[in-house]
């Protein structure tokens, strides 16, 4: 824990404070390139709380695709975010959380009111747009986190409308990739049931919780398996 410490106050804080201002601009003009910097932050990020990351496969790049993936933690957007460059698909009640909303925006993210059926039209609509300027959007389609035994059933209004939207603009094609968040082992060895709980971010605990379970929690490895 002593380590954590030092490097977020070392490390970690020190590039928050100098690349967070550059990111904010660079992301407001919509420049190449800007997702250079919120691949460093998550890198930086995935260090801090002690996650190794092993990719499957590779990441589409360059041109449009909807990556659909499953969700176990707030750790994913760490994990995945270190290793693609992607815009990510939100629930709407984290624009409120206070710094996560702002860290959020720094990475272009796309919140959506799943309490209500006309905003999936107009996220879906915003995700063809990123899409059709050669991006990757990742939606977590099952809508909630979970302990990742298993994959909960997807909601597919988002992707069904992404997919019309991205069609009604002139696309030829519409791809989608599959990938697979697992988290394999803690402090090198697997992560057993009980040890699932204490990584995942479920309905029962509320962030803070989650947070201290995961920075008293070891060393973690994640494996992201692209399609």
């Amino acid at each position: 824990m002593i380590f954590r410490v030092l490097y977020f106050l070392f490390v970690y804080l020190p590039f928050m404070l100098i690349f967070c201002p550059i990111q904010y601009v660079w992301s407001k003009l919509k420049a190449p390139g800007w997702q250079l910097i919120p691949r460093a932050f998550h890198r930086l990020g995935a260090a801090f709380i002690g996650m190794k990351v092993t990719v499957i496969g590779t990441p589409v790049q360059g041109r449009p695709v909807l990556i659909v993936s499953n969700h176990i933690s707030w750790t994913d957007i760490i994990a995945v975010g270190s290793a693609a460059d992607v815009t990510f698909v939100a629930k709407k009640e984290i624009e409120k959380w206070f710094f996560v909303n702002f860290m959020a925006g720094l990475q272009r993210t796309l919140f959506v009111d799943r309490t209500r059926r006309s905003d999936a039209k107009r996220t879906a609509g915003e995700m063809a747009r990123r899409m059709a300027d050669g991006g990757a959007v990742l939606l977590f389609a099952e809508g909630q986190s979970d302990i990742g035994t298993h994959v909960l059933p997807f909601r597919s209004a988002l992707v069904g409308a992404a997919q019309q939207a991205m069609l009604e603009a002139g696309a030829s094609e519409v791809l989608i990739q599959p990938l697979t968040i697992s988290y394999t082992r803690l402090q090198g060895l697997p992560v057993s049931r009980n040890e699932r709980s204490l990584i995942a971010w479920i309905k029962s605990k509320s962030v803070g919780q989650n947070i201290k379970e995961i920075l008293a929690g070891g060393v973690k490895e994640v494996t992201l398996a692209f399609g």
